[in-house]
């Protein structure tokens, strides 16, 4: 385990394991709540790692040296304070405090690797969108989620209204943030949120197992998914389809591709370097 910290992270530490990375949201005696500050710092962070060869998959995850429970992150953190340029009062200026939070919400999102919500623990308000924008949910059977924000006389406006109801359908997502209850893991599971759910005991080398696998992965075939999946499921199929066909042609000319078939060939395991 390797630490790739630096002075400039508060809230965040960040270690490289492997092929892969982890960031952890480290603010325990808030149960990894998220201000602008830890959302900023954990965009910078992807950023770091969008072009090193060495790093083919990113964790994220809340710190595993939790003080008082196992979160992911329990949400917002209602207590930090506004931006000081912005009036509280003023509907320009809170619709511009709005776009900077989604705007690190979107780059964590576009982040062009491997994505995995590592959840043990509450995945809560913010915390549960900051889940909706990674590409594979991994949850230990205590976690817990939910938008609970109508209960505080808000609404998921970090992109969970856009993003939730793109996973469940219109009914379930309003289900979900009409009532703002909590659900469990397994819930979240037979709703399809969660790819995989884990025994809580399970839980650490479950992750690694699946971050280090995507870590050894052809790291252009999984940049092509992913970028067909979020882009082309939102146009029409036929244009869908043209990501794939441009897909199929650039990847063709990958070192991994030659790899793949050839090992395939050779009846051997392929050994694959991200390029």
């Amino acid at each position: 385990m390797e630490s790739m910290n630096d002075f400039k992270n508060i809230t965040i530490e960040i270690v490289k394991e492997g092929n892969y990375a982890v960031i952890s949201i480290n603010r325990p005696d808030k149960l990894n709540a998220l201000d602008y500050y830890t959302l900023k710092e954990i965009a910078e962070a992807l950023e770091l790692h969008e072009v090193n060869p060495q790093v083919r998959c990113v964790v994220l995850r809340g710190t595993k040296e939790y003080t008082k429970k196992p979160a992911f992150s329990a949400g917002a953190d209602l207590s930090a304070r506004g931006f000081e340029d912005l009036e509280k009062d003023n509907l320009r200026h809170q619709y511009q405090a709005m776009y900077r939070r989604h705007k690190y919400y979107d780059l964590i999102e576009e982040f062009p690797k491997p994505l995995i919500a590592a959840v043990d623990g509450y995945a809560l308000g913010g915390g549960f969108e900051l889940v909706l924008a990674c590409d594979i949910v991994i949850a230990s059977e205590r976690s817990v989620f939910g938008f609970p924000e109508i209960r505080r006389g808000i609404f998921p406006a970090n992109g969970g209204t856009q993003r939730l109801v793109r996973h469940l359908g219109v009914f379930e997502a309003k289900k979900l943030m009409f009532f703002g209850d909590h659900y469990s893991a397994k819930q979240m599971h037979e709703l399809g949120i969660v790819g995989f759910l884990v025994k809580d005991d399970e839980f650490e080398q479950f992750v690694h197992e699946k971050a280090s696998w995507l870590g050894n992965a052809p790291t252009n075939s999984l940049f092509l998914i992913k970028k067909s999946i979020n882009y082309g499921t939102q146009v029409a199929l036929n244009v869908g389809l043209q990501f794939e066909h441009f897909g199929y042609a650039l990847n063709s000319t990958s070192q991994d591709v030659q790899e793949g078939v050839k090992a395939f060939l050779e009846k051997r395991e392929p050994v694959f370097k991200g390029r």
